[in-house]
């Protein structure tokens, strides 16, 4: 007898899911289906899961391929399995190739290909909760982006549009996702938008998005004129639509609990925001190429700007700029200066030009150091004027920390939460404000 496992959350079941099981199953001649814990889950990073533990494993018992169900609490569990069961296929999607190949000295294990050509048919009729995404554009932030969307349950990568084909047609093939040629019909077969182009055409595809009905996730700098911003806010209002700027640090768990922790008082009156955030980019990258678009500011401000809203609001008295230029004018180096009636604030910016990445916020009874990758939000430290009182915070920034954009993504199409807290739309204006008048200085 072959026995074969497989492992998953099996949220919101749908016929991928059943697929899998199915080819799982003609693999051997009895199949072990492990199913994840909420708790589990959590620590793993997996966002939004809707179905009870007792749902999933019912809604995979009544498939009738699973000959025997386990619950599965933890990674290492596996190999224990492998050896408790005498299993001798593990088996999971394609989309975790190479991550289970430490299980090879236990048994054989085998990745199954995405079943293309059934996800959008199959979201439409069978199970609207899960969200169909297009995304358009398919640069380096894309290619992240895909494989985030899979710790999110409810989400569903559909398919990626550009305008240069050969590069999207790749893109698609690597992440087992329908590419399409033409942008209206991945309109019909999306419901929401995830816009990660180029900076100055986000404005023109959030708009056409909107203008379809599509929820729309636009990456950051969302647009690059106030003007813009205001307008595609209140567009998507008009039609009921969610308008998500994609600053991830806006959206991660230790970010939101500096800013509640500050706000309650810990180090008194905040008059002091600093923010860093600086890499060394390659002379060929967009960032560094493109003379109009490019550099350090309008690639890296929002992040570093975002602290200083958050604390003291979205109207700053007066904002300047202090800028090292290469000959061609692109900036290697900016320094914004923010002037508020009760403090001030610095954002530093540098691509080519490295710096400390870290955060400090400073008050009248202490300072919070939150140290490099700030943006990232996994320690911080609040100190005051006894070296000794030091108080530790530390929280859970899982891979690359999109998973929770999209989670707030989703949870706001959904209605169960706007999380306009986070990062409103008064708050992307002030940002998009500030990216302009950056660009008017220049």
């Amino acid at each position: 007898m072959v026995k074969v496992a497989t492992y998953g959350t099996f949220d919101l079941f749908h016929k991928g899911h059943y697929r899998l099981l199915q080819r799982a199953k003609a693999l051997g001649d009895y199949l072990i289906v492990g199913v994840t814990t909420e708790e589990y889950d959590i620590e793993r990073g997996k966002l939004n899961v809707v179905d009870s533990l007792m749902t999933r494993i019912e809604n995979v018992r009544k498939t009738g391929f699973a000959d025997e169900i386990i619950i599965e609490s933890s990674g290492e569990q596996k190999v224990s399995d492998i050896k408790k069961y005498g299993i001798d296929i593990i088996t999971v999607g394609s989309d975790w190739v190479g991550k289970f190949d430490h299980l090879k000295q236990y048994c054989e294990v085998v990745y199954l290909e995405r079943t293309k050509g059934i996800s959008s048919t199959m979201l439409r009729e069978e199970n609207r909760t899960i969200i169909r995404l297009g995304i358009v554009g398919n640069g380096r932030i894309a290619d992240r982006f895909v494989p985030e969307s899979k710790a999110v349950s409810g989400i569903n990568i559909q398919g990626v549009y550009n305008p240069h084909i050969e590069s999207a047609a790749i893109f698609a093939d690597r992440h087992e996702i329908d590419f399409y040629p033409d942008l209206e019909e991945m309109y019909n077969e999306v419901d929401a938008v995830y816009v990660a182009s180029p900076h100055q055409t986000h404005y023109e595809y959030i708009k056409d998005a909107l203008n379809h009905g599509k929820h729309v996730l636009a990456e950051k700098p969302m647009v690059l004129k106030k003007s813009e911003a205001e307008e595609l806010f209140a567009l998507a209002k008009e039609n009921n639509l969610v308008l998500f700027e994609a600053i991830k640090t806006a959206y991660c768990p230790g970010f939101n609990q500096l800013i509640n922790l500050v706000g309650s008082g810990v180090i008194g009156d905040v008059k002091s925001v600093e923010a860093t955030f600086t890499k060394l980019e390659g002379p060929q990258t967009r960032e560094l190429t493109d003379t109009v678009y490019g550099g350090s500011f309008r690639e890296l401000a929002t992040y570093c700007l975002l602290p200083a809203i958050k604390i003291f609001g979205t109207h700053p008295e007066k904002v300047s700029f202090d800028v090292i230029r290469r000959e061609d004018r692109l900036d290697l180096f900016t320094k914004a200066h923010l002037v508020y009636k009760n403090g001030i604030a610095t954002a530093t910016c540098g691509l080519g030009v490295k710096s400390e990445g870290q955060c400090v916020i400073s008050g009248t009874t202490g300072y919070v150091l939150v140290p490099a990758p700030w943006w990232k939000t996994v320690y911080f430290e609040v100190r005051r004027e006894d070296p000794r009182d030091v108080e530790r915070y530390s929280a859970t920034f899982k891979a690359d920390g999109m998973r929770y954009e999209i989670s707030d993504f989703l949870s706001a199409i959904n209605g169960r939460s706007r999380s306009e807290f986070k990062l409103n739309a008064e708050e992307s204006v002030t940002l998009a404000g500030i990216i302009e008048e950056f660009g008017n200085d220049r």
